[in-house]
């Protein structure tokens, strides 16, 4: 293979590096194979991505956007064997692969699955409920989040070189925000691949994805306060660009997720013999060589019990043994190499530290085998296990990573101690607890959650189907506090929030819904045509309302209701009983009996454009029903939305009412209706 030349994708245009380029080596050979970077033009970048991209982005909506990050995905991975192929560059395994190209397509997946399904079929995103801010309810007020007007700018690390891009990415464009991607210049031969993927697919509209490939120039410094910028990196980066003047100046969003000491607290009641101590050390071993140690998830301390020190060292390096470190693309191999041979020296530089304070114990760096490479001319490291005797004395233990396959032991003596060893690293991405003692788990969460972004706990019980410690999910927040970096990705559609603006909208009830895109109470209620449910999905409109006759309840409704359900609830039927509770005036009518009687009154029986009822949202009864006592029922469309293309869902909210007008019970309906 010749050398590469890794491109940018800037303002519509692939750009060759030029003179400034930086060299890239191979991981595995050593070999200079790549050369990335140029003077690019970002005042036209991000132009371009503000004009372009952004508008463009924003006239579709949140389930327009879902749809184009699905297929986004599925045309990755119809071409993720040239990413699997490429990536074996940068020390990675074919298991490696797995977890940063097939995580990325999945987590995008994952993110167009939030937003079809929690998020609106428009464009505004309504945050809460309504709060009612006058004794009348003509004013009110509620929660919206609309799209930054700016650009995203995402600055990733070398170590996932597809999933850093797309976890990132994959929330940006869901909000509606176009995103300048400037992956770490050592293994940014991946991103350019998969960015080329996307571009060239023709999914994505102009101006939503740009790559930068080598250094940034001073676009930072070009930013204004509706721009983002979201880095995963070192937390010595992240301070130095978070508290540059412009930045602090115009209070531009800094989204940061830094390494970290994560740790793993092995149980009290995890004693050798038992699942959770051989689950303990699977899950250290796995973390440990999993991309070579080059994880900020990775286990950086591992804390155990003392009587079981000595049990968790054999253990872990009857496994480390097994461990075959070399050629990547080779089948049997379990550990590729780090990045770089300058990752390689400062890796060797943060053990060196950590052997102040701890006794290397398992691994040599000067003396172990390497399979199909050079192992000096590659960057190859072993696993290496340092224990510390006097981790309360200890410092760098707490504040020094080695990125790269390093782990430190120490020992706990009870499980206030293990709390306060584990939070010495002063905030982290994850700490994981293996324990079959649920008191022990409520007790780490308690005295640890605050300094850690996730925690894991894991025994025998959820062992088959976990995920691993070191497996950051799009369900779940990734990020931490302190070290960490104080900030949070993923989560769903927390993450998508981000690229949003929270505003506070204040208003009558016609205004909200005009704004949300869901009836208000209060709002103008539409009489239309004919009945709803025989008026089509596109037909029926927001407010659209219906006002049934009333229905006498009877006290032969209530016993032929009790006698048929089986519900014979004292309440029902028993009019001392009845007459003590404090809720009820005596026998009262069934709730559900209520709701069978409103689906009696509202619905519309022959054959139509309602397919099916699918679900009943926060039904609240608000006021008893006696015998002889009448209801009757507003039913209104308050919220509509695509789901497939031949039907949509439709919510109703629906008020239950007496003889007096009083409120008796409410609750959201939800159907399926055809086009």
């Amino acid at each position: 293979m010749g050398l590469l030349d890794v491109h940018s994708f800037a303002a519509g245009r692939w750009v060759s590096p030029d003179s400034s380029a930086r060299s890239i080596e191979n991981a595995v050979t050593g070999d200079v194979m790549a050369r990335a970077g140029s003077a690019l033009d970002v005042a036209e970048m991000l132009d371009y991505a503000r004009t372009k991209g952004g508008p463009a982005l924003r006239a579709l909506g949140f389930h327009d956007r879902a749809r184009m990050i699905k297929a986004l995905a599925l045309h990755l991975g119809e071409h993720k064997q040239a990413l699997y192929d490429l990536s074996f560059a940068t020390g990675a395994t074919q298991s490696d692969h797995l977890i940063d190209i097939d995580g990325g397509i999945g987590t995008m997946f994952v993110f167009a699955s939030k937003g079809r399904r929690e998020m609106p079929d428009g464009q505004i995103y309504v945050d809460g409920d309504v709060e009612q801010l006058s004794r009348n309810g003509t004013f009110l007020g509620q929660h919206i989040c609309t799209p930054l007007q700016g650009v995203a700018v995402h600055i990733n690390a070398f170590n996932f070189p597809v999933w850093g891009m797309l976890e990132k990415l994959a929330p940006t464009l869901l909000a509606g925000v176009p995103a300048i991607v400037k992956p770490a210049t050592a293994t940014c031969y991946v991103t350019e691949l998969a960015v080329k993927i996307m571009v060239e697919s023709g999914i994505l509209p102009d101006g939503a994805l740009q790559l930068v490939s080598g250094g940034l120039g001073d676009m930072l410094d070009q930013l204004g306060h509706q721009d983002v910028v979201s880095f995963t990196g070192s937390a010595d980066t992240a301070f130095k660009l978070r508290s540059a003047p412009h930045i602090l100046k115009n209070s531009i969003r800094f989204v940061a997720e830094q390494d970290s000491l994560n740790a793993s607290i092995l149980g009290p009641d995890a004693v050798a013999g038992t699942p959770e101590f051989d689950l303990f050390v699977k899950e250290v071993q796995r973390e440990m060589t999993t991309k070579a140690g080059q994880k900020c998830t990775a286990i950086r301390r591992i804390i155990a019990p003392e009587g079981q020190v000595d049990a968790v060292i054999a253990a872990l390096s009857a496994r480390l043994d097994k461990t075959v470190i070399g050629d990547p693309s080779a089948k049997d191999t379990r550990m590729g190499a780090l990045v770089s041979n300058a990752q390689k020296r400062d890796v060797l530089e943060k053990a060196a530290i950590i052997a102040d304070e701890a006794e290397r114990v398992y691994g040599d760096p000067d003396a172990f085998d390497v399979s199909g490479a050079d192992g000096q001319a590659g960057a190859f490291v072993p696993p290496m296990v340092f224990h510390c005797a006097n981790p309360d004395t200890a410092v760098r233990v707490h504040d020094t990573e080695a990125f790269g396959p390093v782990s430190t032991i120490m020992g706990y003596r009870d499980l206030d101690h293990a709390i306060s060893l584990v939070n010495k690293g002063e905030g982290s991405l994850v700490a994981s607890v293996i324990t079959h003692d649920a008191d022990v788990a409520r007790s780490v969460a308690m005295g640890a959650g605050a300094y850690h972004g996730r925690l894991y706990f894991n025994n025998r019980d959820s062992m088959n189907e976990s995920t691993g410690h070191g497996s950051p999910l799009p369900h779940m927040v990734h990020g931490g506090p302190g070290r960490a970096g104080g900030g949070e990705e993923m989560g769903g559609v927390r993450g998508v929030m981000h690229y949003m603006q929270r505003t506070a909208i204040q208003g009558s009830p016609d205004i909200l819904t005009a704004i949300g895109g869901q009836w208000v109470a209060g709002a103008e209620e539409k009489k239309g045509p004919a009945h709803p449910f025989t008026r089509t999905f596109n037909e029926v409109e927001i407010g659209e309302t219906i006002h049934t006759e009333p229905r006498i309840v009877t006290m032969e409704d209530i016993e032929h209701f009790a006698e048929f359900t089986g519900d014979t609830f004292y309440g029902h039927m028993d009019d001392e009983a009845a007459a003590r509770n404090p809720f009820f005036p005596g026998r009262v009518a069934h709730g559900y009996l209520l709701l069978s009687f409103a689906a009696g009154l509202f619905v519309e029986p022959n054959e139509g454009p309602v397919l099916a009822n699918t679900g009943l949202n926060n039904l609240q009864f608000m006021k008893p029903v006696a015998a002889g006592d009448s209801i009757k029922v507003r039913l209104t469309v308050k919220k509509k939305t695509r789901r497939t293309d031949e039907y949509g869902e439709v919510r109703w909210h629906v008020t239950l009412t007496n003889q007096d007008d009083e409120l008796v019970a409410e609750y959201e309906l939800l159907t399926m209706n055809k086009y």
